[in-house]
Formats: C-alpha cells, structure tokens, sequence
C-alpha cells in the first residue's frame, strides 16, 4: 500500500517508520527541522530493543506526495481542520484517512472537509515522541492501532490496512464498534492526561499516590456516564479494565497533553478534557473533575496560543 503519515511526530513516526521497514510504501509529511533530518539522514526510530533507521519519501507539500490508498493522520487536534484541507491533493476516490488523535471528534471533523466516505474511525496506543530532527524515541510496549469503517462494516480497505500492520508487527484491531473503542480510550488518555498536566507528575506516582489515583478514577467515571448518556455501548467492566492499563504503563510515562502544557506550547486541553466537560453539558451530565482540570490549565493553555491578553481584558 501506499500510505502518507501526516504529521510525523511520535505516532505518526513510529507506526510510520514500522510501516515503512515491511515493505510499504511510506510517504511522511513533515516539516521544518525534522522534515531536513529525514531527508538528509533517515527517520531514526529508538525502542526499548533497539534502534531503525528508514529512508523514506518525505516532504512539507503533499501535493508532491501525489495520491495514495490511506492516509495516518497524527497532527494535533487543533490542528486537524487545516490539516484536511492540506491534505486535498493526496486524496483520490479510493484513499481513505484513519485519524489516530487521542479524542471522539476527529472523525466528524475530518468528514466535514473530506467527506465521510473518505474517513474512518481510529485510535492508536505509543509512548512515543520527537526527542530531535529526525529522531523518534518509543518506550515501553504499549504500541496498538485500531480503526474501522464509522457503520462498523466490514470492508477490503480495513482488511488491506490491517494485513499490512501485521506484516510490520504492529498489534493490530478492527473493533466491532469503533466508536465505543475510541471512547474506551479517552476514558483511560483524558483522566490521567489532564491529572499529569495538572499535577505534573509520571504515571508511576499518580497510580501510587491513593489521592491522585482515586482523581483518576472519577474522571473516567465522568467520561463514562458521558457516552452512557450519548447511547455508546460501552461495557459494565470496562473502568477497572481501564485502571489495568494504567497500572501497567512504564512508571515513567507522561502523555503529549502534559508534555506540552509544562512546555508551554499549545495542547490538546480542548479536545481531551474541555471535550469531556462540552459534551457532558450537551448530555445533562455533571463532569466536576474534568471541570476542575481545564478549568485549572485554561491559562496556561490561552497564554500558549496568544490569547491571554484577550483573556486577561
């Protein structure tokens, strides 16, 4: 297949990087710094069990990438609306786009641009991230994707994606629901994202630590009585399977949303806990704890995208 990474960061990259060394013909759309180290050396990846090191079509016009069979988006959220416009002149009436953001509204975001023949559900699982141009750094095992057509039926397209994510190894999954699997992820990415912002602390101590555990816990509580709410079929067992996960990250993992507010830069906050609070007001459900969190990180958030003097007037 021929398949475009938009957005080589730390998913993109890693699935990318894994696509691109069985086989596939990987194109990534990059930019900047990082676009020049690809071009000039390779898209390094470093794993826990060692280092890959891939030359692959890369460039900042994805005009001259020309049309392909699917693309894997892995901007930001806030990001995605120019992204698919950007993304125009890859897609031909076959191709279609799997969005892999942490969050419930990307697809529908995406269909309004591209139209929701071209667009399938989808969420992926990596602690992976730039840590140079050129340079991905993945740790741990937590390496999934899982994406699907939106009516959940089955389909050659899916099939074709899936069977080239086996050949790269990659834990693969075409859900039977695809919505309620990526609810089931923002259950577990939301809480404790939006509490590691918050607190500024890695798994390791926010699973520990009985206070911030228990915060976790009620966030996702929150977030399941939201799609509860919202008629999405989600399983009576599905928080503690939720509170497993978290148990069993590396102690030392953190995700992209603390990442960024303790750098300073733009976040997700919207798309992640702001979502939660949005959609939980649409559906006449309480959400207090994701109401605390971006509530609490909204100024560094407004001071990051340039808007703290409007704010602040």
């Amino acid at each position: 297949m021929r398949i475009a990474i938009f957005g080589t960061g730390g998913a993109g990259g890693y699935f990318g990087t894994k696509l691109s060394l069985a086989g596939e013909d990987v194109v990534f759309i990059a930019r900047g710094e990082h676009l020049r180290a690809i071009r000039e050396q390779g898209l390094r990846l470093e794993t826990d069990r060692g280092e890959h090191l891939v030359r692959s079509q890369a460039t900042d016009d994805p005009a001259q990438a020309g049309s392909v069979d699917a693309v894997l988006v892995g901007v930001k959220t806030w990001q995605l609306p120019d992204a698919a416009e950007a993304m125009r002149p890859m897609i031909a009436p076959q191709t279609f786009v799997v969005p892999l953001q942490n969050g419930v509204e990307a697809p529908a975001q995406l269909a309004t641009v591209l139209g929701a023949d071209h667009v399938l559900g989808g969420l992926c699982g990596t602690i992976s991230r730039v840590i140079g141009p050129g340079h991905i750094r993945s740790i741990g095992e937590t390496n999934f994707i899982k994406f699907g057509e939106l009516d959940n039926q089955p389909s050659e397209r899916t099939d074709r994606l899936r069977e080239a994510f086996e050949r790269a190894g990659v834990k693969v999954e075409v859900p039977s629901d695809i919505e309620a699997a990526m609810w089931e992820k923002f259950i577990f990415v939301a809480p404790y994202g939006g509490v590691g912002a918050v607190t500024r602390a890695p798994a390791g101590v926010l699973r520990s630590l009985p206070e911030t555990r228990q915060m976790i816990l009620r966030g996702m509580e929150e977030i399941f009585a939201v799609a509860r709410a919202r008629q999405i079929a989600l399983a009576d067992g599905l928080l503690s399977k939720t509170m497993a996960l978290l148990d069993a990250l590396d102690p030392s993992a953190t995700t992209s949303l603390q990442r960024d507010i303790i750098a300073g830069k733009r976040s997700e906050l919207e798309a992640w806990n702001g979502a939660v609070v949005r959609l939980g007001r649409e559906a006449g459900v309480a959400t207090p704890v994701h109401e605390f969190i971006y509530h609490s990180l909204l100024p560094t958030e407004l001071r990051a995208r340039g808007e703290w003097q409007i704010q602040a007037m």
